[in-house]
């Protein structure tokens, strides 16, 4: 762990492998166990005068930091760490950036993670084996694991209640439906082309995917497990966050780099915003009122896209009543993990070829508004390397 950022950058040796149904626009390739070697390369900028949300620190040396997710009580981050034998996912202190422990999935490393309603048990999730494991939050060990009996398993989502938990299947084409507390799966629903981001309703009628293969919206109805496509834009739908309250669900567009608004009550869709290059994890405030959002910045021209593009990534706070950008970070390369705490005073999130997490406090909503949009209007000018 590292308190003030260094010139020193995490780079992977990879393999890389086909996927049958990759597209051009794929989000990320089977890759083998990286190889860390450091060397000095240039940093993004980490405050700018007029930005509002303060950098605290650094931790590096996270191969892949693929999720991240706070705890209940905001103590700890749980870091997923893609493809990685040795350690599937790593916990650190909140507020320190020390490490508490990693945590070693068999056979292979940690893509997703989300917590139990009540906190205590953390679900992972492992796209080599299609397995989900839950893991006791408190002593850190792993006490079930999950089939999801399909290929390549990524987003999670519970029921409203806590008892079932679903799983996308990016090579599956499918969610997997597990009883929690049976540990066994329910039964496997077809879904569009390379399913990523999922939302189960709060009244249990219905699950929202997100369609990646040709940026289509989902809804499947639950009592009968039959899907309809409401909305298909032809670009790569990847994240959902949901605010039930005001009947909104969002859809981050990595083909389109747009973000998509979808109204519950009659299932119309409009662009809430357009973002940078390749938005992918978002996530709204406790309160609802700031969408954050993780934008993995251009493309390497090779088409590999393990090998660090033209721009840095980053990081964008819109305004969920108006749309406006209330403040930007200027991130490392590719940001992906994205969660804030549940007092929304914190903000993690990592730089996935970077093996780098960063931790940001976030000002109040209030002082967000009346900030003139931070650094918003200045800091494409530092994108590029």
């Amino acid at each position: 762990m590292k308190r003030i950022s260094t010139a020193f950058v995490i780079l992977f040796g990879i393999l890389i492998f086909i996927i049958p149904q990759e597209e051009e626009l794929a989000e990320e390739e089977i890759q083998a166990e990286p190889l860390i070697t450091a060397q000095a390369v240039k940093q993004p900028y980490l405050n700018l005068a007029e930005q509002l949300v303060n950098y605290l620190f650094d931790v590096d040396g996270i191969p892949s930091p693929k999720g991240a997710a706070f705890t209940l009580d905001g103590r700890e981050i749980w870091i997923t760490s893609l493809l990685n034998e040795s350690r599937g996912v790593v916990v650190l202190n909140s507020f320190t950036g020390e490490k508490i422990k990693d945590i070693n999935l068999a056979d292979g490393g940690g893509v997703e993670i989300i917590f139990s309603h009540d906190g205590t048990k953390a679900y992972v999730s492992q796209m080599e084996t299609g397995k989900v494991f839950e893991i006791d939050a408190g002593s850190k060990n792993i006490l079930r694991i999950f089939d999801s009996q399909s290929a390549w398993t990524k987003v999670l989502a519970l029921s409203p209640e806590g008892e079932t938990l679903f799983a996308s299947n990016w090579s599956g084409d499918d969610v997997s439906e597990i009883d929690i507390e049976k540990g066994e799966l329910r039964r496997r629903i077809a879904t569009v082309d390379t399913p990523r981001g999922l939302y189960a309703t709060q009244d249990g009628s219905a699950l929202y995917v997100a369609g990646f293969a040709k940026g289509e919206i989902e809804k499947i109805n639950l009592k009968t497990g039959v899907g309809e496509v409401i909305f298909e834009s032809g670009g790569a739908m990847r994240h959902i966050a949901a605010d039930e309250e005001r009947g909104l669900l969002y859809f981050s567009d990595m083909g389109k780099a747009i973000i998509w608004k979808v109204f519950l009550e009659s299932d119309k869709t409009e662009k809430f915003t357009d973002t940078d290059y390749n938005p992918n994890t978002i996530v709204l405030s406790p309160d609802k009122k700031i969408l954050f959002v993780s934008c993995r910045g251009i493309n390497n021209p090779s088409g590999n896209y393990y090998i660090p593009g033209p721009e840095w990534g980053s990081v964008l706070l819109f305004n969920t009543e108006t749309a406006e950008m209330l403040d930007a970070i200027i991130a490392g390369n590719q940001p992906v993990a994205l969660d804030i705490s549940p007092d929304g005073k914190f903000l993690v999130f990592s730089d996935f070829l970077d093996g780098r997490l960063k931790v940001y406090e976030i000002p109040s909503y209030e002082e967000l508004k009346k900030g003139n949009g931070g650094i918003s209007k200045v800091y494409r000018n530092y994108l590029k390397k």
